[in-house]
């Protein structure tokens, strides 16, 4: 069975990062696959050494033969479902492609983050071609059905999953962090955070909360580790904030779990459109304690003093508290980390959850 995937994105993220693994997981399994994204982008680059056949366009004007020849040798075509660029949607474009050249390829919108505003079309395209729709989490499945009435069999729920062999500390793994990481030697506690530096992100609310637990905590740094439109801005608040001794910036890593070894605890201060983050499931295989948003998918894995701590999205008071009564309390963050990697290790290995989603592509080849 040929695959094919589609980005329609020259940047990178947890998004890409999966698609990349996904490609190489599909292609040693035995399947064929393409890819089609934007040229010079970065997913391309990260799979142009595999036998993964990589179709590139051209990002601002777009061809629809170009998506024909791709997609018309392929059985599956998986599409994430990115931001609308103007008039454009990948999704409806895909589509589109797909009934004109009267291809048989089942199209598949991949979707985590519920973003209101986006049109039903961008998940359900059009009942003139064979779709069905993947959520990564249980709150976007019920949210695609209950507020966009997209039928309850279009809609299939199939969790990503944690790599558990590499998220696993080691006292190897430690030293190397601490050399990465350089931070001054009285730093404590250490938070992290990872992600890219956007308003959704809620960065800026971290930094207000970090600016309150201060007061308590002295000698609390934070790892503000990503790239983005909002570095300029989040390092202009850092230094109005007197922070400028409790926070570092690091770029973008490939290698997130010498963060988790680094820092105390993992904060996700997100305040919009969030499905189920990749670093969450990691940071819990790293049985790391977590404070995240109870927002989207999230609370599907932090239960609340059970496997993490949630507070309100946005709430600056709320976030400061959770920082606090953390690190103060040694016992509940090691029950909380332990719990956390058993409830990864029981619900989301990522080798069970790819082998997942091939299952799904070839079910769905053979019954729609």
């Amino acid at each position: 069975m040929r695959i094919c995937f589609i980005e329609d994105t020259p940047l990178h993220g947890g998004t890409q990062i999966w698609v990349a693994e996904a490609i190489r997981y599909a292609l040693e399994h035995g399947e064929d696959v393409t890819l089609l994204a934007p040229e010079k982008s970065w997913i391309i680059e990260q799979v142009h050494a595999t036998k993964a056949q990589i179709t590139p366009y051209n990002w601002d004007d777009v061809e629809q033969k170009i998506w024909v020849d791709a997609l018309q040798n392929c059985e599956i075509a998986l599409c994430t479902v990115h931001p609308p660029r103007g008039d454009f949607h990948c999704v409806e474009f895909a589509a589109q492609a797909i009934h004109d050249a009267n291809l048989e390829t089942v199209l598949i919108p991949k979707t985590g983050t519920i973003v209101p505003a986006y049109k039903r079309e961008f998940y359900q395209p059009t009942e003139n071609i064979r779709s069905v729709v993947i959520a990564i989490a249980k709150f976007t499945k019920h949210y695609l059905i209950e507020k966009y009435k997209i039928s309850a069999e279009k809609v299939n729920l199939i969790y990503q999953g944690v790599d558990l062999q590499r998220f696993q500390p080691s006292p190897e793994m430690r030293v190397e962090a601490q050399k990465h990481y350089s931070l001054p030697a009285n730093a404590t506690p250490i938070l992290g955070c990872i992600g890219s530096f956007e308003e959704r992100k809620g960065q800026s609310v971290l930094l207000k909360a970090l600016s309150l637990a201060k007061k308590n905590l002295p000698d609390i740094h934070l790892l503000l580790v990503g790239d983005g439109i909002d570095e300029s801005k989040l390092r202009k608040q850092a230094k109005e904030l007197d922070l400028t001794q409790n926070v570092s910036f690091y770029p973008f890593t490939r290698q997130p779990e010498l963060l988790f070894e680094r820092v105390d605890m993992i904060i996700l201060p997100s305040i919009a459109k969030e499905g189920l983050p990749n670093v969450l499931l990691e940071s819990m295989s790293m049985e790391m304690p977590v404070i995240a948003p109870d927002l989207g998918g999230i609370p599907e894995v932090i239960i609340d003093g059970e496997t993490g701590i949630l507070f309100p999205p946005g709430d600056i008071d709320q976030l400061k508290n959770a920082i606090l009564h953390l690190w103060q309390n040694p016992a509940l963050r090691q029950r909380v980390s332990i719990n956390a990697l058993r409830f990864v290790q029981s619900n989301f290995d990522k080798e069970c959850q790819f082998a997942r989603f091939l299952e799904f592509f070839h079910k769905v080849n053979t019954t729609l």
